[in-house]
């Protein structure tokens, strides 16, 4: 087996697209959720909170042409990307381009504005905005698709478009596919485009924040004063590779991902199932070949919502006992969806390698239903631990967790 380092990470979100920005933000308890005054035109969606990412543009050195198959969501992906490359070091280099790496990504879906333009083909029989990239702009694997066309990566191409473990997900797939010889080198992770169809779906659900006049104060991932999550949007990606072909080039080494589990609840489609949480940790565990006491902190999903946070605590609990500290970011940038995987590895690796773990934002009050755990709160708190945890769970009962081991 060949082992897999982190060698190039990086991501875009509301509160910034690099961690010196976001770490201060989350240290001076900024949130990146604020009421969301142009979904007032939607009378039966209650929620008006969402995590925007207001300052997005893209680089100006992309082309037309480029762009043409890009929705917002593949270029948040394609965007982290070559960040995360340029960390790496492999930006431009044209050992990425032979063959050596591929890409894992996903997203819960398509750019949503070619959704509605096929949707108004079906309703009023007019083509009206449809074009000959509009398929490929809202096709679930648009983000790994326009990766690989993007920086010519002609290695395998794993799509991960699994909701809310897409991102986890196509970490996790990159690195098996690089632990088991297929390949040396992997683009992992995942994006999310915000829409107010995604808020809808956990309106729905009588699932979202209705904290509408006041969205720093949600979510409240953890809280017994808790309502509901908030979605976000944004993209995350992180550069894998083997441990050989890493030194051999001299690379920088963020961590090494040394296990990963991921399985299905098998019962329900949005009922997030306790044993089958812990079930993904411990194959995680297994993967390692680590016992529960040799991890430090966990970072949780976190999303807020009342199920979601309890099944999740108490699996946590069950594994690792009161004593494992826990925080979720999602209560700063609120819940995106498919980038929440990839984002939250790279806080973890970046928190994992300063001592200094990020505390959930408007935990005020622990929810007594929830597990006992230590739960971060207030202000980050100075930890030093060799090995991490992020989990993650979607819906269709998909339940991820990954191990990092701090690099050496």
């Amino acid at each position: 087996m060949k082992r897999v380092v982190v060698t190039g990470m990086a991501g875009i979100t509301s509160l910034g697209s690099d961690w010196a920005s976001i770490e201060a933000n989350f240290s001076a308890n900024r949130s990146g959720i604020r009421r969301m005054d142009e979904w007032d035109r939607f009378s039966e969606l209650n929620t008006r909170l969402a995590g925007p990412i207001d300052d997005f543009t893209v680089p100006s050195h992309w082309t037309r042409k480029q762009l043409r198959s890009m929705g917002r969501v593949s270029r948040l992906a394609v965007g982290a990307s070559e960040q995360a490359l340029r960390d790496a070091g492999l930006l431009g280099d044209p050992i990425i381009r032979d063959g050596r790496m591929g890409v894992a990504c996903g997203s819960s879906t398509g750019s949503t504005d070619e959704i509605k333009a096929f949707g108004n083909m079906l309703l009023n029989s007019v083509a009206e905005g449809l074009n000959a990239n509009s398929y490929v702009r809202m096709m679930p694997h648009t983000t790994a698709a326009n990766i690989s066309i993007f920086f010519n990566l002609t290695g395998r191409l794993i799509p991960t478009s699994s909701a809310c473990t897409s991102g986890s997900q196509g970490v996790g797939y990159a690195y098996e596919a690089i632990k088991f010889g297929r390949l040396p080198l992997m683009l992992a992770g995942g994006a999310e485009e915000l829409c107010p169809t995604e808020a809808m779906v956990f309106d729905a659900l009588y699932a979202t924040s209705l904290k509408n006049d006041a969205p720093h104060t949600s979510p409240r991932p953890y809280d017994s004063g808790r309502d509901g999550l908030v979605i976000g949007e944004g993209g995350g990606m992180l550069v894998l590779e083997e441990l050989e072909h890493a030194l051999a080039r001299g690379a920088k080494i963020h961590a090494e991902i040394v296990g990963f589990g991921s399985n299905a609840d098998g019962v329900h489609t949005t009922r997030p199932e306790q044993v089958t949480m812990r079930r993904a940790m411990e194959l995680a565990l297994e993967d390692a070949g680590l016992s529960p006491d040799a991890i430090g902190y966990v970072n949780g999903h976190g999303t807020a919502t009342e199920q979601g946070d309890i099944a999740e605590t108490l699996a946590t609990q069950s594994l690792f006992g009161s004593r494992m500290p826990i925080s979720s970011q999602k209560s700063f940038l609120g819940h995106t969806l498919g980038a929440c995987g990839a984002l939250e590895s790279w806080f973890t690796i970046e928190m994992m390698n300063r001592d200094r773990y990020i505390h959930t934002l408007n935990l005020d009050d622990v929810d007594s239903r929830c597990g006992e755990l230590d739960y971060l709160r207030g202000e980050p708190r100075r930890m030093n631990h060799e090995f991490v945890m992020n989990n993650n769970f979607a819906f269709g009962g998909v339940n991820t967790s990954l191990i990092f081991r701090r690099w050496q």
